[in-house]
């Protein structure tokens, strides 16, 4: 999914809700119509970025928009103007290492904001644009999504047509709490791929702290192997129906790791919440590129889900209040937590720590939260560190900082 979240920074945390789209036979073609038409003016776009080498938003447009308006009949202008900016944050962080022009799907999820599209909360509807006109489409959702779109303030939409079925994920903006002060300390969890999450506290996660079928770490690797050698088997068959299974698999694998990423990360924060406490996490950034695996686990380093389990104990500690930090993980489970001592000796085997100099013994991700959440509660004093204005460091540099200009984000 590829929602911008520039409308809704400034008025506090953006979040994601998801309608379902009543559609007519009639709507749906039109609204198919619409998709396939997006996506063939961001490539159009893509192309002339590429050809021209030009990226910014700003110049492109210039580049871009009578372009693709004269080349695409029914292309609205600000559907134009949305095609362009995709085609910019396509190419904003991965332009490096594009060997040629990026095409879009056709059928690939298409933006929406504030001037294609328009919601009557009363009865329950949403006017879409399409090139044949707008068409106006009753939506369900859960309630609690719904009552947010009743109440909070909207930024953009993707469009999604999902095995039929047409959905609306519209981007949300909550209010935004005031960090507390950690004042029992932090949370530290340490990630990696024996164990998925381990906390200071002991908990091992996934595990009887969890609900769910899902019994452990190793319950997962092994549902993970399993799925690998299920898509291998179907793969090398060939045929048309192990191609429909592998279309009704597809997914799957994705969507358990992504439960058990929120389950892990509700975990930590409300634990975190409830004692007063911060949360701490390594900064993982990179290590596919800095770690060295064996040629049997590159596989299950290179599908493990960090980044994703970061951002979600991220967003979940900023709706709650709790402090959030990312630490250094240099050396986090070869450093003793009582005296210090850092030697590689302190590891004598994969799950097992006993420090050389004073015997500390335990379990070696136990040993690395422990660190972590040591190396949170400095890091946090470096940041809120007094200053001769009175004010902590944080603070004085975010009011220090000259406003955004009438027409930032």
């Amino acid at each position: 999914m590829a929602i911008r979240r520039s409308a809704t920074k400034r008025h506090g945390l953006p979040t994601i809700v998801q309608l379902r789209l009543t559609v007519a036979p009639d709507q749906a073609e039109a609204l198919a119509a619409a998709v396939l038409l997006c996506n063939q003016a961001a490539t159009v776009v893509s192309r002339l970025a590429w050809q021209h080498r030009v990226f910014a938003v700003v110049e492109l447009h210039r580049l871009s928009y009578y372009e693709v308006r004269s080349q695409l009949a029914g292309l609205g202008a600000q559907a134009a103007v949305r095609a362009i900016a995709r085609v910019a944050g396509a190419y904003a962080n991965r332009r490096a290492t594009k060997k040629h022009a990026h095409i879009f799907r056709p059928h690939g999820a298409i933006p929406y904001d504030a001037r294609l599209m328009s919601f009557n909360r009363d009865a329950r509807t949403v006017s879409l644009w399409t090139p044949t006109g707008r068409v106006t489409i009753p939506y369900t959702g859960r309630p609690d999504d719904l009552k947010a779109i009743d109440t909070l303030p909207m930024g953009e939409a993707d469009l999604v047509c999902r095995r039929g079925v047409w959905l609306l994920q519209v981007a949300l903006s909550l209010p935004k709490p005031v960090v507390g002060e950690p004042v029992g300390g932090f949370v530290g969890v340490d990630q990696g791929v024996a164990n998925l999450a381990v906390t200071s506290d002991g908990a091992v996660l996934p595990g009887p702290a969890l609900p769910g079928p899902v019994g452990g770490n190793g319950h997962v690797r092994t549902l993970r192997e399993r799925r690998h050698r299920q898509r291998r088997r179907l793969q090398k068959k060939g045929t048309s129906a192990a191609r429909r299974v592998l279309r009704r698999l597809s997914g799957r694998e994705r969507r358990m790791m992504t439960d058990l990423n929120h389950q892990i990360s509700k975990f930590v924060v409300r634990e975190a919440e409830r004692t007063g406490r911060g949360v701490a996490l390594e900064d993982l950034q990179g290590i596919r590129g800095w770690v060295r695996a064996h040629r049997f686990q590159r596989r299950t380093l290179h599908g493990w889900a960090f980044a994703q389990q970061i951002a979600f104990t991220r967003y979940k500690a900023a709706r709650a209040g709790v402090a959030f930090l990312l630490v250094d993980p240099a050396y986090t489970s070869q450093a003793c937590p009582e005296c210090g001592h850092v030697s590689r000796a302190n590891r004598p085997a994969r799950g097992r720590f006993v420090c050389q100099r004073c015997g500390l013994a335990g379990h070696a991700d136990h040993i690395a939260a422990r660190n972590i959440a040591a190396r949170g509660v400095a890091g946090w004093a470096v940041i809120n560190q007094p200053h001769a204005t009175g004010l902590p460091s944080a603070r004085r540099d975010r009011e220090s900082k000259p406003p955004a200009s009438a027409g930032g984000s």
